[in-house]
């Protein structure tokens, strides 16, 4: 594992500034901490053009710009939920020509805004997330289309997909979309809900959080085998998981929130499963979700992998010190440079 950044941590008002990401004074664009800062940042352009558009504010008045422009990106399109009419996205182009590590594209995706004008579309595709139907939303549907026209058009010019909780849920399932017809779009997912109990953050000694997993990893490689007994027959080639494994998505969470914590527990137990030496047994739990199997085996199935699935990643831990749920979720956290952090790249072994 890599230890991350170092230095003195800045005020909590040099980092967070309003008037956009005054604290990175220049652009490594082959750091991978400052690629995740930028990404952050466009995703919270999003945010704060939707709180522009709520509180009516124009022109000069509008605070929205120096989050893309900082970067030298220009707003090429805002992405519109037809059922509230509010800001879910929008696709940022760079200014100049691209070069290696630029994206000439940026689409990226806001999380859930409780205010009342965004409040009930938001939440109500916060159950369609956690009922694994989120692909069925017109939100989503409008965001595909614009995927797929932008990579069209593109020529071959790199693009981003970036998103925040409920947008990272957004940008992993199009990114798993894109991946399944052959382009590997690098893919920023901040706070990312991995839909799942949270063994993680809910128990405290690591024997315990390892009998669950291993218990939880031979149900499910049962059930599996069961179930699915038809499936083992198709070649590899054919089978989602093996074809996502080539597509290494970015993946940034915080321990001390539920809602997406368990990607740490998800990626180090395959680790240790392999360590134990029972790595092919978890190679069949970890490509299935309990709730998918036993709707399998209710004959409920709907043909559909789990969102939060994902054979391969790079992972990166924020071990900082967070008073609470909303500071642990929140995306303030990933446009700060400077805080303790732990990385790791998972690949899924095809073999």
């Amino acid at each position: 594992m890599k230890k991350g950044t170092e230095g003195v941590m800045p005020s909590e008002r040099e980092v967070f500034s309003l008037s956009g990401p005054v604290h990175l004074t220049a652009v490594d664009w082959n750091n991978i901490h400052q690629r995740r800062s930028i990404a952050a940042s466009l995703v919270q352009g999003v945010y704060i053009l939707e709180r522009d558009r709520q509180q009516n504010r124009h022109g000069s008045q509008a605070l929205a710009l120096p989050w893309w422009d900082y970067f030298h990106f220009q707003l090429n399109h805002m992405l519109i939920d037809d059922d509230d009419l509010s800001i879910f996205g929008a696709i940022y182009e760079y200014k100049y020509p691209s070069a290696p590590n630029i994206p000439q594209y940026v689409i990226a995706f806001r999380g859930t805004i409780t205010k009342s004008d965004t409040r009930l579309q938001d939440l109500k595709l916060d159950l369609q997330c956690v009922r694994n139907n989120l692909h069925q939303s017109s939100r989503f549907q409008l965001a595909m289309h614009y995927i797929h026209n932008i990579v069209a058009s593109s020529k071959g010019a790199s693009v981003w997909l970036a998103g925040h909780s409920l947008g990272s849920a957004m940008a992993l399932l199009a990114g798993k979309n894109m991946a399944k017809i052959g382009y590997f779009l690098e893919t920023y997912l901040l706070n990312p809900p991995f839909l799942s109990i949270p063994i993680e953050g809910g128990f405290k000694d690591e024997r315990v959080k390892l009998g669950i997993r291993f218990a939880s990893s031979v149900v499910k490689a049962g059930l599996s085998l069961t179930v699915n007994d038809r499936q083992h027959h198709k070649a590899q080639s054919h089978d989602p998981f093996v074809v996502l494994s080539a597509w290494v998505p970015y993946l940034f969470v915080n321990p001390a929130d539920p809602i997406c914590s368990e990607y740490i527990g998800y990626f180090e137990h395959r680790k240790k499963m392999e360590e134990m030496g029972v790595g092919k047994l978890e190679k069949v739990a970890t490509r299935n979700s309990m709730r998918n199997l036993l709707s399998s085996a209710l004959r409920m199935d709907s043909g559909l992998e789990a969102l939060h699935l994902l054979p391969s990643a790079y992972l990166t831990i924020n071990r900082g010190q967070f008073p609470d749920f909303k500071c642990a979720h929140g995306i303030h956290q990933w446009w700060n440079p400077y805080f303790p952090c732990q990385s790791m790249l998972y690949k899924y072994n095809t073999a």
